[in-house]
């Protein structure tokens, strides 16, 4: 079954206003706690985004879209033909193209099967934060914090954020790698607050019969 890389899930951490960012600016984590206290303030965040792949050394550039619904330590992600659904208890990981469920507690540290608010474990050093450019597009201005690892990491350089001035909410993340990589996710359009379905973050077997399913634990 094919995985989510590492680089995905540190973009939405970064959206959902969850990573503790240390030895920041003064003025960059005046912006961040913007960020953290206006996602904060929702019940639920529903986001429809693009993710993008870029290595020019390799003559890779792809894109593809996906969604992700946000409910407190509830999630269900969609992207790369698989749906991820964390009910606060399991993790559903759902495989159409192969027919198979992998059912998992979502608790191992470590694991990158586990809630988005949990893999914060991963990148316990932080990052120190500091204001960079402001991108004006047709309608918005994007203020960009430059987040570095405080530690040396192998797999990230920098990243960079992309906050709309006007909604303090998260437009675009760069990821810039270590291997001459650069990862974009832009986020295409917001829904908060919305009245769900009672089985909106609910895993129904009866919706998977003849899938296999995998029980981890």
């Amino acid at each position: 079954m094919r995985n989510l890389n590492q680089s995905f899930w540190i973009a939405f951490l970064l959206m959902t206003g969850t990573l503790v960012v240390a030895q920041s600016s003064p003025e960059a984590k005046a912006q961040l706690d913007k960020v953290t206290k206006v996602v904060s303030g929702y019940s639920n965040i529903e986001i429809e985004f693009t993710y993008e792949l870029v290595n020019s050394e390799a003559d890779v550039n792809s894109k593809t879209k996906g969604t992700i619904l946000l409910a407190g330590d509830k999630y269900k992600l969609s992207v790369l033909g698989i749906t991820r659904l964390y009910d606060g208890s399991k993790l559903y990981t759902i495989s159409p193209e192969d027919e198979e469920v992998t059912i998992s507690s979502g608790k191992e540290e470590g694991d990158e099967t586990i809630s988005p608010n949990e893999m914060l474990k991963f990148f316990n050093t932080g990052y120190h934060a500091k204001m960079d450019i402001v991108q004006k597009l047709p309608g918005r201005s994007i203020q960009f914090i430059k987040l570095v690892p405080v530690k040396k990491n192998e797999e990230i350089s920098y990243l960079l954020l992309g906050i709309d001035k006007a909604t303090n909410m998260v437009y675009r993340l760069i990821e810039i790698g270590s291997q001459n990589t650069k990862t974009v996710i832009t986020v295409d359009s917001y829904k908060v607050n919305s009245k769900l379905p009672a089985n909106a973050l609910k895993y129904d077997s009866k919706d998977y019969s003849g899938y296999f399913i995998n029980k981890l634990d």
